[in-house]
């Protein structure tokens, strides 16, 4: 498996001292002591001290830089970027920046998704300066070189050629480019093949040099480090950034999914269905409420709904879910369900009857509790690791919240009432609405969606 289809897929790094830096466990307090460091040369750091192991994880998110940035016909440009970034920087070909990274145990890993780059840097507290120096020169100073930028493309277009033959990626990417006509958010993460075959080097300089830049970057540094240090660390690694970015701009996105059932025939025992409609962004004051309704509704796993109604009672399908799915310019409601290609009509009604359920009858008082329960005891297993932490506390940045979020999240769960989330069901679901695509061979199920489109 190539590096970048790795990234691309869970995002994991070589070498198992780098593993052991990105995992091992810090000590989380009850209320996890975030300070704010304003470097010497004007960046903003939230900064988690933690002297426990000599580890230090750090998380770059560089907001309006993902992939709604990539031009028309150039679709997949982000994601090449990701998978450039530590193919040599300034006098380090690949193999030797590669080689650098293995002998210090750092792990530095480039994403792109629709809104935001994101970069994550693990090291030994001993290797700090070279870590920083190392991800610094990657952001700043890529080589792009002509051999590495088609090993890449190469590794891209296996990447996607996996994607067409996967029912999952096919439902998915058939779903957001009829929901999103129009809109950077209806193209595929990884392009086309003909897309990334049109990505040039100049692309790619262009891309670095434009979108990476002093404003819109957001850092989080968990662990063995001091505010002093830290400070000079994140000086030198991004002050050769340019001060502004220069970002193209992305309007609102409008989810507007034709309702109905769509199929896609491919040769396969089990359909993959992929369904849902617009939803609310992170900063709609319904969230929370939203939130603990659908995990209610399918977003609890063995305690939701879905779960108990498709698979347990029916065994209609191994897995079931549902989400909320906020970007930055839109928000979504969808789900996924796995099923024999003979079952697929029965889980599309099992799964449209509990929605029609839920907004009509709401949640029980018992359903709210255990939500409730659930999602405040789990909140602080996402703390479990310094990388956790770092990424975190960028997400956080990224969407707004202060530094006393962490301390603040499980009051806004806490504090939802049965009202508030039965409201949400009745404002947010619409099961006369619902897009399906469906991946397979379905038998019984008739195509109400038009059949026109991407």
């Amino acid at each position: 498996m190539t590096r970048l289809m790795t990234r691309m897929m869970v995002i994991i790094g070589a070498g198992l001292v780098a593993l052991v830096c990105a995992c091992a466990p810090i000590q989380v307090k009850a209320a996890l002591d975030v300070a704010v460091v304003r470097t010497p040369g004007g960046f903003t750091v939230w900064h988690v001290e933690d002297h426990s192991l000599p580890l230090i994880a750090a998380h770059l998110v560089f907001r309006d830089a993902g992939a709604s940035q990539d031009p028309p016909g150039k679709e997949g440009l982000a994601t090449f970027v990701s998978g450039l970034l530590d193919e040599g920087a300034g006098s380090l070909d690949s193999e030797a920046f590669q080689q650098r990274l293995d002998d210090l145990s750092i792990k530095l890993n480039f994403a792109a998704d629709r809104d935001r780059f994101t970069v994550a840097l693990a090291t030994l507290t001993e290797n700090r300066a070279e870590a920083f120096d190392l991800m610094g020169l990657a952001l700043t100073r890529p080589r792009f070189d002509d051999d590495a930028v088609e090993r890449v493309r190469n590794q891209m277009r296996a990447m996607i050629s996996q994607g067409d033959e996967s029912p999952s990626q096919v439902a998915r990417r058939a779903w957001y480019a009829a929901t999103f006509p129009g809109h950077p958010y209806a193209r595929p993460l990884e392009g086309t093949s003909e897309s990334v075959g049109r990505i040039l080097r100049a692309d790619l300089q262009d891309f670095a040099a434009t979108r990476f830049a002093q404003d819109n970057v957001i850092v989080a540094v968990v662990g063995d480090i001091e505010a002093g240090e830290l400070g000079v660390l994140v000086d030198k690694a991004l002050a050769p950034l340019r001060k502004k970015a220069s970002l193209a701009p992305v309007p609102p996105a409008q989810a507007n999914p034709p309702a109905g059932i769509r199929i896609i025939e491919r040769p396969v025992p089990q359909s993959t269905v992929y369904f849902g409609h617009g939803g609310i962004r992170r900063d709609d004051p319904r969230w929370y409420a939203a939130y603990v309704m659908n995990y209610v509704l399918g977003g609890g796993g063995f305690a939701s709904r879905l779960v108990n109604e498709v698979r347990e009672r029916r065994g209609l399908a191994y897995s079931v879910a549902s989400y909320l799915q906020p970007f930055d310019h839109g928000g979504l409601f969808v789900g996924a369900v796995g099923t024999k290609n003979e079952r697929v009509g029965e889980s599309i009604q099992v799964i449209r009857q509990e929605i029609e359920k839920i907004v009509a009858e709401g949640i029980t008082a018992e359903e709210l509790e255990d939500a409730k329960t659930y999602l405040t005891g789990s909140y602080p297993l996402t703390f479990n690791t310094s990388r956790n932490i770092a990424a975190q506390l960028a997400a956080i940045q990224a969407e707004g919240f202060g530094p006393d979020y962490v301390q603040k999240r499980n009051g806004y769960i806490e504090a939802v009432t049965l009202d508030d989330a039965n409201a949400a069901a009745r404002a947010l679901l619409h099961p006369d609405k619902l897009f399906w695509v469906v991946v397979g061979q379905p038998r019984g199920v008739i195509e109400t969606a038009p059949a026109d489109g991407p």
